[in-house]
Order: C-alpha cells, then structure tokens, then sequence
C-alpha cells in the first residue's frame, strides 16, 4: 500500500507542475491542447501497443471485462431512471447524461492510475474498444435522431473509431498477442521511447487544463451533475465489485483492475461530444471536473481495501 500511495503522490507531483506551468505561463496557451494531441496520436498509442501486445489475450479478455462491460450498462440504465424521476433531463440531455456515467477516461488518466495501482493497464485494452466501437456509433445515432441532425450518418458513426489511433494500436497489439510473435528490438526501441512519455505529458497536460476552470456545480446542473458523480465514482466501482467478487467469483489483483477502471472519472470526449451538439454543455463539463478530482482518493481507498 505505501508504494502504491507514493505512486500516486508521484502522479500529484507531475499534475501540480503541469497547473504550474500554466501559471507562470512557461509554455504558451493552449499547451495543454497541444500536449493532448501528441499523446493522443503518438505516445499513448505506443503504450498501448506495447501493453497489449506483452499481455495474456485472455488476460485482456478476461472475467474482468465482464464485469466493466456490465457496470458500464447498468449505470447508463441507472441515471436514465433516475434522471427521469428526479431531474428535468430529457431527450439528448438525459442521452449525455447516461454517457456521464458509463463513458471513462480511459484513454488518459485510466492508463496511469492502473499503472500504479495494478501494475499494467492491460485491463484498459477491452473498455477501449467498447468505448470507441460501441458506445460512440451508437450514442451519436440516438443523439443525430433526438436533435434532428443529419450531417453525421451512421456509416460515418461505424467508421470514425475505425481511423482512431487507440483502437487500431490496441488492435495491432492483439494481433501481436493473438500470434504470438516477437516485435524485433529495432522496432521496440522507437516505441518503448514513445510509450515512456505517454503518462508524464498526460499528466502535465491535465494539470495544466485545471488552471481557470470554473467551480463545478452552479446553477439548474447542481442535481443532475451530483447524480452523475455519485454513480461514477462511488456507484460504479460499487457495482463492479458485486459483479465481480459475488458473480464471477473474482478476488485479488483479478478483482481489483476492473473496479479501479470503474472508478475511473467521465472521459473529456463526452464534453466534447456535447459540444458538438450543444446540449447539456454545464452539466457534462461539470461532471467531468469533480469526478476528476474526487477519483483519486476513491481509487486510493479501493486499492487500500483490496490490495
């Protein structure tokens, strides 16, 4: 458990000087945009090749995507009840809404809070692909349907994850597995380099977003937005634990990776895709702030508890 909290200290460290480094603006504006872009197209990727590519397949298509897969559904079917019976969300709002809750940043802060929690962040691989092969086409259908918007069909829906660099690493790193092969060192060296990088820039990155953002939880999104929270942060891993230690009878490091991802705050795509249709924009920028903040301690706790 102390190696664990001194990772996440180590984690806090690199985050305080990214918020730093937008303070004393020792790089320009919009550095965290540009920071986000390279470990989006290079240096993540790269990690999750190499992670999945060293991984067990059925370690990544393991009980414990199960368990993610499952928690990911019911949160969504839970917030949209609750959101019916207790808020005014409806139509494309209450559709964002349900994202809130069951779309993770996997991609950016999941891979190094597993890193230092579990020890890899294969477990990440199958949240990846369900996120950006499943959930992305299907929302931004229903989402196209509720808003009357035509300009995005659904082949262009079930192609754009196709040209992601996440998916097609992760799925390069399958093949990999799948085959059994060995990457020649020549190869490796270039993308170990890149992989290196990947947690420290997203890390800067993300502190360096936190400097001027506004304080979550004004106005009409207060109820909605403390929903979503609740059943990200406490309501998922809650649930990934039943599923997993009750259903499939899963205990020690095989339980733990699937409630870590659980735990994992709202993903900043889902405030991007409320952007793009410009409905629910507070309540999802919101949720994506506090659930960023409260994950944290929630995963040191998880961790303390089931380590």
């Amino acid at each position: 458990m102390g190696e664990v909290l001194v990772g996440f200290a180590s984690l806090t460290v690199v985050v305080v000087l990214g918020y730093l480094l937008a303070r004393w603006k020792a790089l320009p504006d919009g550095a965290d945009s540009v920071l986000a872009r390279l470990t989006f197209y290079a240096a993540t990727p790269a990690l999750m090749f190499r992670t999945v590519a060293d991984a067990d397949v059925a370690t990544v298509f393991s009980a414990g995507a199960v368990v993610n897969v499952a928690t990911a559904l019911l949160l969504a079917l839970v917030f949209a009840v609750l959101g019916r019976l207790l808020t005014s969300l409806r139509g494309p709002d209450l559709t964002l809404g349900a994202l809130t809750v069951s779309y993770v940043n996997a991609g950016n802060l999941g891979i190094p809070l597993l890193v230092f929690a579990v020890g890899d962040a294969a477990a990440i691989a199958p949240v990846l692909l369900l996120q950006l092969l499943v959930m992305v086409p299907v929302v931004f259908t229903i989402l196209d349907r509720q808003t009357g918007r035509s300009g995005f069909s659904g082949v262009q829906a079930l192609l754009t994850p196709l040209a992601n660099p996440l998916v097609l690493s992760v799925a390069a790193g399958l093949v990999i597995a799948m085959v059994g092969a060995r990457v020649p060192e020549p190869v490796m060296m270039p993308i170990d380099l890149l992989a290196d990088m990947a947690v420290p820039t997203m890390l800067i990155a993300f502190g360096f977003s936190l400097r001027g953002a506004p304080l979550p939880g004004r106005g009409e999104v207060r109820g909605p937005m403390w929903t979503a929270m609740v059943l990200r942060c406490l309501g998922g891993p809650a649930i990934a634990y039943l599923l997993g230690s009750q259903v499939l009878g899963l205990e020690g490091r095989a339980l733990l990776a699937p409630v870590i991802v659980a735990a994992l705050p709202t993903a900043q795509n889902v405030f991007v895709y409320a952007m793009r249709y410009g409905r629910a924009v507070p309540m999802v920028r919101d949720t994506v702030l506090l659930t960023t903040i409260v994950c944290v301690p929630v995963i040191v706790a998880l961790v303390a508890l089931l380590g």
